[in-house]
């Protein structure tokens, strides 16, 4: 071993430069062997490369939902201390109790699991594939992990869940109209800053716009590209949004014209989307209501009276409009037999017309009685 320059040589000794070439076989093609046996090696390291970052995601989720836990916890605590006794109160609280333990149980776990992994990828001997890899690729100071894609209905119970949660809180953000106030209530219900309070945001513009509360839609509109905003940062900073809300309030307090307008002009096209949602929510809303109310009016042969009424020549309808039975006869006898028949058994299928008991039951006997 050479030290003279200042470098320990010694941690090269143990490089494992490859394993390939170590055994052959006359009965096996080299490259072929060679091939084989590289590829083996390579699927074990991304597996093991996998089971890291799976962790490391595990534990990141874990955490979070620590965090959540340990806020509601807090708020069930607080309450207690100002209101009476309420047993559905004690129940929830004891729920959060147990799952903040839980929680805290497996965060512990994972931080466990990772540390011995870091130190069995410590022990992992060099080879061919991983003596050229880059050594400051990445930082892990405040970067969100990578997780891999959820699906609709993951999505949907996480929304869903969330809302549960926070619905108040998520309101409260809504209806907060300075840059200020914004701030400091992120800052103190930080677990706000994510997509699932974006949605419910949203959401509730529509609720407010079918309501016609046009200004209050407006305001929390504004909330709405404030939080989407602050997730777009996070995104282009590849961070955490818990971590850069501050940044985003900073830089909007002294935006130059081009962000304002751009935060403007996204503020405008929401309220254009709000609006044509809950007027195309409004509409749908309106053909069910007909659709229910066409249902109840059907007649016993499963006609809508209104189509048919509108669909009948116009001394029968006048017939209808006056009641009077021998107008419809008369009107009836005018037409072609078969179209005759034709309008009367609609009429009958319909509801429109209902023959006395034993009499004109059967179109061809009304007829008959007619002749």
């Amino acid at each position: 071993m050479s030290t003279r320059s200042g470098i320990d040589y010694s941690v090269w000794d143990h490089i494992h430069v490859s394993e390939d070439e170590d055994v052959t076989s006359p009965f096996v093609d080299t490259p072929s062997l060679f091939r084989m046996r590289h590829w083996t090696r390579l699927d074990k390291m991304a597996e093991f490369q996998q089971r890291g970052e799976d962790l490391l995601n595990n534990f990141a989720k874990c955490k979070i939902l620590s965090e959540e836990a340990q806020e509601r916890l807090k708020e069930l605590e607080e309450g207690r201390q100002v209101a009476e006794e309420d047993e559905e109160r004690e129940a929830e609280l004891r729920k959060v109790q147990a799952e903040v333990t839980r929680l805290k149980n497996d965060e512990d776990s994972f931080e466990k699991m990772i540390k011995e992994h870091q130190q069995e990828e410590k022990k992992l001997p060099w080879n061919v594939d991983t003596i050229s890899k880059e050594g400051f690729s990445k930082s892990v100071f405040n970067i969100k992990p990578v997780t891999k894609e959820e699906t609709g209905k993951e999505k949907t119970w996480k929304q869903r869940s969330f809302v549960d949660m926070y619905a108040k809180e998520i309101k409260h953000f809504g209806m907060l109209r300075h840059w200020d106030d914004s701030q400091k209530y992120l800052s103190n219900n930080p677990h706000l800053v994510c997509e699932e309070t974006s949605n419910r945001l949203v959401a509730i513009c529509i609720d407010f716009e079918l309501d016609e509360k046009h200004a209050l839609m407006e305001q929390v509109a504004h909330q709405a590209i404030v939080m989407q905003f602050i997730l777009d940062l996070a995104q282009v900073l590849k961070v955490d949004p818990r971590g850069c809300f501050r940044q985003f309030f900073s830089k909007i307090r002294t935006a130059d014209k081009p962000y304002q307008d751009a935060f403007n002009h996204e503020l405008e096209l929401l309220k254009e989307r709000v609006r044509s949602c809950a007027q195309i929510r409004m509409e749908s809303a309106m053909k069910e209501l007909e659709e229910e109310e066409r249902q109840k009016r059907l007649g016993p042969g499963g006609l809508d009276p209104v189509e048919v009424y509108e669909s009948l020549p116009k001394d029968i309808q006048r017939s209808f409009d006056e009641k009077n039975i021998m107008m419809l006869q008369e009107a009836i006898n005018k037409l072609d037999p078969e179209e005759g028949k034709y309008y009367l058994k609609r009429c009958i299928d319909s509801g429109l017309w209902v023959p006395d008991s034993g009499e004109g039951d059967d179109i061809e006997d009304w007829y008959e009685e007619e002749d």
